[in-house]
Parts: C-alpha cells; structure tokens; sequence
C-alpha cells in the first residue's frame, strides 16, 4: 500500500526513550506482570465503580490480557506501586500486528480513586502516549497512524485529561439493551442460507467472514489468528451463530456471544451480550443479521436471560442503530473513543 504520507517514523515524533513516571507521590513504577492479576483486577473494579460503570472486569479477562506473542509487556505495561506493595495506577499499550489501513496504537491506564488528583494520572497518559509513538515509529508500516483511547463517558476525569492532552474524541459508541419478557422476533432465514451453532471447525472462517465484513468499517483492521485467539475467557460458544450459504458453503454472516456473569449484580438483571455481529457485502440487503439477532435473543431467554446487549458505533454506515432500535434495543450506556491522528 502506498500514500502521500510522510514515513510513518517521522509523523510519529516518536523520543529515543521514555522515562518512568516521576513525582508521583511516592509510587514506584515497573512492568506488570501475570501475577499482577488479582490487584490489577481490583485496581480497575474500584475505578469502574468510582466512574459508575455498568460491568466489572473480571480476573479472567485482565488475565486475557497477556496473551498475544506480540506483546512486550515488559516494556509496554506500567504498575505504579505505592510503600505497601499495592498498585494504584497502571499503564498499557498494544499496537495490534494485523493493521493493514490504520496503524494504531491503543493507550489504557487508570490511577486508583482514592490516589486521583495528584497529577499521576496526567503522567500515565504522557508515559503511554510517548510509547506509543515509539511503537507506532517501529511498526514500519506506510500507514495511517492513530493513538486511541477509549473511556466511558462517565469518567469525566479522564474525559478532562483528553481534552487537555491533544486527545480529540472521535467516535461515540453506545451500549443497548432489549428485554426478553416481551414478543420475540420471528427468526426468518433468508432463502439459500442457514443458520448454525457455531462450532471449532467453523471458527476461523468466522474470523476471515469477520475481517471481510468489517472491511469497510470506520476503525477496523483485519484481525491475525492470534488477535483472534486473544482474549475469549467470556465467550459463550452456545450462544454464538453462523450463517452458511447452502449452494457455496461460505460464511455469509455471525454473531458471537459472551457470558458476563460477574455483571449481572451490578446490572441486577442476567444478559446475554453479541460481541460481534456481522454479514458480508454480497449477502447484505437479505435482512440475515435481523434473523441472527432474532435467533440469538431465542437462545438467551431459553437459558433464562433476562435481557439482550450489543454495543455499536452510532456512526456506523450500515444502519446497525437502525437495525436494533427497530428489534426493540434501547441505548443504556454510552463511551468515547479519543485519538491522536498521525
């Protein structure tokens, strides 16, 4: 792929070295580690609580984390530790290997709320953002760049943090609910297609069907079978659907689920969430996610869920909104993405 851009190394700005966080009110800073995840699962439980989140990271998914042979968590990961031996802040970068379109560079970091206003968190962000450019720089790819940031938008700290620091909110996702106690959707399957349990065999065919679907999606970069792999402690295989084309064989569409149970008391409702919802461009126009979604929302009520969630990107081209809102979706949530383009 060529552009007009200048090389990637140069816009971005990326210093020889990145220094530890200093002035920090006594924390001392190294990278984490895997036996991090209990405290780091804490850490980020009282920041969500603070910011009025409605989940709660759970071990298994801070422990998803440290997969992935790309990452250098020794030079990619902060925790800030304090004179006990308890972490109040962290930082995280990743820079996925299977960007193709947009070079990115995502940056996460919290600071523990009872350690907030001290200035820590400012420079967790300046210590991310600084790596990130180095990692975005080493990438070589002639592409696009981006740091990306995402935050719930009750997290009005950090939301002022962006702003102040050359982050430009850029996109805006809402999260969307649909009770199950009500009429269901009548589950039609679109002439010459079928809809199938997702099984291993399947799999990643889904994860091809998925890169194609979202090719022309604002944000999205092909995903490599270990960014694939990454990162699925919460998905819920009996919950997940593939639509196959009877007279190809390919996969036209899916929808894949997680089980987020540690949720459910703090939502106080049980929920059924489709993580990825998609259909390919020559199967569009079929009304086949509708009959997905009517197909999922059978199988959360059967196994006695007592709401539907998805998340979408309110900007999405494809009239997903549309789609849900007609299914009966309603928005409950919502969160912010924040970048820095290069």
């Amino acid at each position: 792929m060529t552009t007009d851009l200048a090389p990637i190394a140069e816009r971005a700005a990326a210093p020889a070295d990145v220094p530890l966080p200093s002035g920090t009110h006594g924390l001392t800073w190294r990278p984490l580690t895997r036996d991090d995840v209990p405290a780091l699962t804490r850490l980020l439980n009282a920041v969500e609580e603070a910011d009025s989140a409605p989940f709660r990271t759970s071990a298994e998914e801070v422990d998803d984390e440290f997969e992935g042979d790309w990452k250098d968590h020794a030079r990619d990961t902060l925790a800030g530790v304090d004179a006990d031996g308890v972490i109040r802040a962290y930082a995280r970068v990743n820079q996925p290997p299977g960007d193709a379109r947009v070079v990115r560079a995502f940056l996460d970091g919290a600071v523990d709320p009872q350690w907030r206003g001290r200035g820590i968190g400012r420079q967790v962000l300046a210590w991310e953002t600084a790596r990130g450019r180095q990692l975005l720089a080493a990438s070589g790819k002639e592409l696009p760049g981006r740091l990306a940031v995402f935050t719930q938008d009750e997290a009005e700290a950090t939301v002022r943090l962006l702003h102040a620091s050359d982050f430009t909110p850029v996109r805006f996702y809402a999260e969307m609910r649909r009770p199950l106690d009500i009429e269901l959707p009548p589950v039609v399957v679109p002439e010459g297609l079928r809809i199938v349990p997702w099984t291993p065999e399947l799999d990643d065919q889904v994860r091809l069907a998925h890169n194609d679907a979202f090719a022309d999606h604002w944000g999205s970069e092909p995903r490599t079978p270990g960014e694939w792999a990454q990162g699925r402690s919460m998905f819920a295989p009996m919950w997940s659907f593939v639509a196959i084309d009877d007279a190809s064989g390919e996969v036209a569409g899916y929808l894949v689920s997680g089980r987020y149970e540690h949720d459910w008391p703090v939502i106080g409702y049980k929920a059924g969430y489709t993580d990825l919802l998609g259909v390919r461009r020559a199967w569009r126009g079929r009304r086949l996610a509708p009959a997905l979604l009517a197909t999922v929302m059978a199988a959360y009520r059967a196994d006695g869920m007592d709401m539907a969630e998805l998340g979408v990107d309110t900007a999405n081209q494809s009239g997903a909104h549309r789609l849900y809102e007609g299914l009966g979706y309603a928005v409950f949530h919502s969160s912010t993405m924040f970048s820095i383009e290069l």
